[in-house]
């Protein structure tokens, strides 16, 4: 009785080891699904390719580094890192990199921007219309805010 619980511990075991792979695994007819949903001859064979090397003792590495022989990296879910698929694994960190680069010189320019046209005002270069505006916009105070009503009783009472 208890042989027979290990066999069938030992088929789920091998069993569910399997599946994962399987989901792991792309369908070389379908693309987009892993062989595990698929339903395709290919994807059917591979399966059970699979199981039979799991039977064999061979680790999920050796599964993997089999079907990566016999058909490709592209039948693997997720591309190993080398000098060939760098470019998709930093890709991100690049546009990231790139737009942060960017947001930061915009900024700076803007800041250096009003910077160079007081300079010019104080060496006595003329400015543009809108170099005008801008520096009026910057050097102008805000507007004093309107007296509260109750200050303004304040005043008028005397106090």
């Amino acid at each position: 009785m208890a042989s027979n619980d290990d066999e069938f511990k030992k088929k789920q075991m091998a069993d569910a080891r399997a599946r994962t792979i399987s989901r792991n695994v792309r369908c070389t007819d379908c693309g987009s699904q892993s062989i595990e949903d698929s339903q395709a001859d290919i994807a059917i064979l591979l399966r059970k390719l699979i199981r039979d090397e799991i039977q064999a003792g061979k680790t999920d590495k050796e599964v993997y580094k089999k079907l990566e022989d016999d058909f490709g990296e592209t039948v693997l879910y997720a591309p190993k890192f080398d000098l060939q698929t760098a470019a998709l694994w930093l890709s991100p960190l690049l546009v990231a990199g790139a737009a942060a680069g960017i947001w930061a010189y915009n900024r700076h320019r803007q800041k250096t921007n009003v910077h160079i046209m007081a300079l010019n005002l104080v060496r006595g270069v003329p400015l543009t219309p809108k170099e005008k505006e801008t520096m009026l916009d910057l050097l102008t105070p805000p507007p004093p805010q309107r007296p509260s009503p109750s200050s303004w009783w304040r005043r008028w009472r005397g106090q």
